[in-house]
């Protein structure tokens, strides 16, 4: 029995995930990615005309979730900088989870956002969730809101990527305490925002 056209779809993008993690963004192909799926070379054009198209639906799925994460991690949360502490927390723990979205999702060479507008439109979905609880903190401590933005962003995706790519554990020797380690960041991140309120 053949799989219905959306399942088909799903599967393909859970063994481009699959692959992405195993072997890097390098190591994408169609027929590996078909070979992980267990269909012919074929079936996944069914759904992707090509790889860039494969890797958009996964950079908008990405997207979308950090988006949906970061708004739960509002709920109930009023305080502005408490706010921007919840959403970088989501945002690294988002990263963690789900390491294979997140390395596509900031590398634009593998998806032209000008050809993918479901890709474009979710990652400004997420973005503007960060824009706008930088200008709550911004509207309490006096910064600009792009600074207050800047600061928080750079902050947290720095500390997801050294956490992905092992090189906080090797620099600080962290040592796989690395919930420990996000807590502080945040915490300090926090401090310096509060600091002008």
């Amino acid at each position: 029995m053949r799989a219905a056209p959306e399942n088909l779809r799903r599967t393909i993008l859970d063994a481009s995930l699959g692959l992405i993690a195993a072997e890097g963004l390098e190591g994408f192909s169609m027929r590996e990615v078909a070979r992980r799926a267990g269909v012919s070379h074929q079936a996944p054009y069914h759904h992707f005309p090509d790889r860039e198209t494969i890797m958009a639906a996964i950079v908008a799925e990405g997207f979308q979730r950090l988006r949906d994460n970061s708004l739960a991690a509002l709920e109930g949360v009023e305080d502005p900088f408490e706010r921007l502490s919840a959403i970088g927390r989501a945002y690294v723990k988002f990263a963690l989870n789900n390491p294979a979205h997140f390395k596509l999702m900031f590398r634009s060479e593998h998806v032209r956002e000008d050809r993918h507008d479901e890709a474009k439109a979710c990652a400004l979905g997420a973005f503007d969730v960060l824009v706008m609880v930088a200008g709550e903190v911004a509207a309490r401590n006096g910064h600009h809101d792009r600074t207050v933005l800047l600061t928080a962003w750079s902050t947290v995706h720095g500390l997801a990527t050294l956490l992905l790519e092992g090189k906080l554990e090797k620099a600080i020797g962290a040592g796989g305490a690395s919930d420990a380690a996000v807590d502080r960041v945040i915490a300090m991140l926090e401090r310096l925002l509060r600091a002008d309120a």
